[in-house]
């Protein structure tokens, strides 16, 4: 009977110092600073120095090798006429061929088809004019006109430095609000991209301009924009 006594006391006494121990271990722990997530966003106007077009040809006929002929050596003038510009790359980006249907939906009477050429250059003045002497012959789908890579990462370098800042002077006035100073934790950089759509300058189809015109080509400038997120720790 004493021992089973002596054996709950033990077992008693063991508990108590466990969770004594428990509790000094808990209170000894470092609590966490408190953190706060916050945001900062900035943006630099960026020129629009980079010019990008489509044009194709288009031709239909009842013999498909004819059709070959006529399409393929229209794309060999448009090229060596491209020649003249060194400014500006080009590139064949597409050829297809479809069928076209008599009225009954089912006998095939002619054959059309397609060639496309991408341009792209740094030389506004030069795509303008190359553009211009294209369309006597081409249609031209698009002129999109938007920042080149290089000056869009110098930019976006800039608007980071900006967003930056504006994040620090957030963290500090929130720090001093709270009458701590702050500690960074994380902190995530997003370079978004350009604000606002980038329209095109030209519409499907031949341009209603005088042969050899150069097209009229307006540059603008592009919204460049980053957005800063991370979270700062809160201390004494």
């Amino acid at each position: 009977m004493k021992s089973s006594i002596g054996h709950r006391l033990c077992r008693t006494g063991l508990v108590i110092a466990l969770s004594v121990g428990a509790l000094q271990a808990y209170a000894s722990t470092p609590v966490p600073p408190p953190t706060v997530d916050l945001s900062a966003e900035a943006s630099r106007s960026a020129p629009n120095d980079l010019a990008q077009a489509t044009a194709y040809v288009e031709a239909t006929d009842a013999q498909p090798a004819e059709l070959s002929r006529k399409v393929n050596a229209a794309i060999a003038a448009a090229l060596e006429r491209i020649k003249a510009y060194p400014d500006i790359k080009a590139s064949t980006s597409g050829i297809s061929t479809w069928p076209v249907y008599a009225r009954n939906g089912q006998t095939i009477e002619a054959w059309r088809m397609r060639s496309t050429i991408s341009l792209e250059s740094r030389n506004i003045s030069a795509m303008s004019d190359l553009l211009g002497e294209l369309q006597t012959d081409l249609a031209v789908t698009s002129v999109v006109m938007q920042p080149a890579p290089e000056t869009r990462a110098s930019v976006a370098d800039l608007a980071a430095t900006d967003a930056i800042r504006a994040f620090e002077a957030r963290a500090t006035s929130i720090g001093e609000t709270l009458g701590k100073r702050y500690r960074l934790r994380h902190l995530s950089i997003n370079y978004g991209g350009t604000q606002g759509p980038i329209h095109p300058m030209m519409r499907s189809g031949m341009m209603a301009a005088e042969a050899s015109a150069p097209a009229p080509l307006e540059g603008g400038e592009s919204q460049i924009v980053v957005n800063i997120s991370g979270t700062i720790e809160l201390i004494d």
